[in-house]
């Protein structure tokens, strides 16, 4: 086969009835649907897009389909990029509309249309509606929300259309996992539960890595791929003495500072320093106004701000987005770049324990406040969605609006930051 010119081994027994099931010769023809849910890296992505566009050959000419992924940014980068090389070693001509966001696909005179849809949030479904459509992917669709789904499952009315989806697990009590793969059956769809070893393009070295990167529930459901429920500890691994470590006695190349800021809850700063490619945590202010018995006003904690920062070259200030007033006072003063922070919880969350595993992020030792949060920071077992308790948060939510904003936000966060502190000086 062409692909293995690219560095591509055999296709495993799973993912070869992912590239087949749709043919007329294989003994799932008649499903409506494929479902793909498991680990991560368990191949399941791979192979469902080159056997979404060569089944739209196999079936359709000069028809429109629909991509569809949490982002376009991140659908391009997960199915996109990776299968135009593939399809081309296969005879396909791919052209991608970036503008426009269609990739057309073309094959002995025959072309598709291929649609990038990102399904973010529940304004998402507008997007799609009035079209007509002969198939639908959607990459990672537990982050996906109902109401895009369904509105993109509606357009595909055209005889003979099917419906393509994959995942890595979430909460058992997600919509998608009661209504889809626990009724499987019922929908007329083909249900293929992926493991890492399901992937022959993995070694073992990887498998361990990824083992080691996930705890609690995360390695429940990115390494083992099940559909488990929060409970305990957030960042179990946090007890650990070992992951606490002394400020570095050398420079610092970058600085940044994160924020959660309350009134009658407690207000979190975190002072950041990059070293060696490591961020760590150096420095904290932290004050509770129910256990200091009064409260501050936006302009003293501001100056508790510039106390932290010292004479530090600050890149960024990044803040709590609901804290509309503490921003506007960091951008009044003119001397830090602020930037509201990205607040997407569980997602942060992972990202977090991901890079305190992985050491791309650590925690000093004299940030006590954050010490004593990670030890008894726990998930909400009382609600049915994946949910931390909405206590003992506010140095966790300041971390994570750190890792997700600041670190991945990257450089380009930097520049948009400037612009706008730019603007709001002229």
């Amino acid at each position: 086969m062409q692909v293995r010119k690219l560095g591509i081994r055999p296709f495993s027994a799973k993912q070869r009835i992912v590239l087949n099931w749709w043919h007329k010769n294989s003994r799932f023809s008649a499903r409506d649907a494929i479902i793909c849910d498991g680990a991560v890296r368990s191949g399941k992505t791979f192979c469902m897009v080159l056997s979404f566009v060569i089944w739209s050959f196999y079936e359709f000419k000069n028809s429109d389909f629909a991509l569809c992924g949490k982002t376009i940014r991140s659908l391009r980068r997960n199915m996109v990029t990776p299968a135009i090389p593939i399809l081309k070693s296969l005879g396909f001509e791919c052209e991608e509309k970036l503008s426009q966001n269609i990739l057309n696909v073309r094959r002995n005179g025959v072309v598709n249309r291929f649609y990038l849809f990102g399904g973010k949030d529940e304004s998402s479904a507008a997007l799609i509606q009035g079209m007509t459509l002969s198939g639908v992917l959607f990459d990672e669709v537990a982050l996906m929300p109902r109401s895009f789904v369904e509105q993109a499952m509606a357009r595909c009315s055209v005889a003979g259309s099917r419906f393509w989806f994959n995942c890595n697990p979430e909460h058992p009590e997600h919509w998608f996992y009661l209504e889809w793969i626990k009724k499987a059956d019922d929908k007329n769809a083909l249900y293929l539960h992926f493991i890492m070893d399901d992937n022959p393009s993995l070694s073992e070295n990887v498998k361990r890595r990824y083992e080691n990167l996930y705890t609690g529930v995360f390695y429940e459901r990115f390494v083992k791929g099940r559909w488990a429920a929060v409970y305990g500890a957030v960042y179990p691994f946090m007890i650990d003495e070992k992951m606490y470590c002394n400020v570095p006695c050398d420079e610092f190349s970058r600085y940044a500072i994160s924020c959660d800021y309350g009134t009658v809850n407690p207000s979190s700063f975190g002072l950041w320093g990059r070293h060696n490619g490591v961020w760590y945590r150096i420095d904290e202010y932290y004050f509770n106004s129910r256990t200091e018995g009064f409260q501050k006003t936006d302009e003293e904690h501001y100056k508790a701000l510039c106390a932290l920062a010292g004479d530090r070259n600050i890149e960024s200030v990044v803040v709590d987005p609901s804290a509309a007033s503490f921003i506007e006072t960091i951008r009044r003063h003119g001397k830090f770049r602020v930037i509201p922070a990205q607040n997407n919880v569980v997602n942060g969350i992972r990202k977090v324990s991901q890079m305190l595993k992985d050491g791309s992020v650590k925690i000093c030792k004299n940030c006590r406040a954050a010490k004593r949060e990670f030890a008894i920071y726990r998930w909400d077992n009382k609600k049915g969605d994946d949910s931390p308790l909405k206590e003992n948060d506010h140095a966790m939510d300041e971390i994570r609006y750190f890792v997700t904003t600041i670190i991945g936000g990257g450089s380009r966060t930097f520049a948009l930051a400037a612009e706008r502190q730019e603007e709001n000086l002229v």
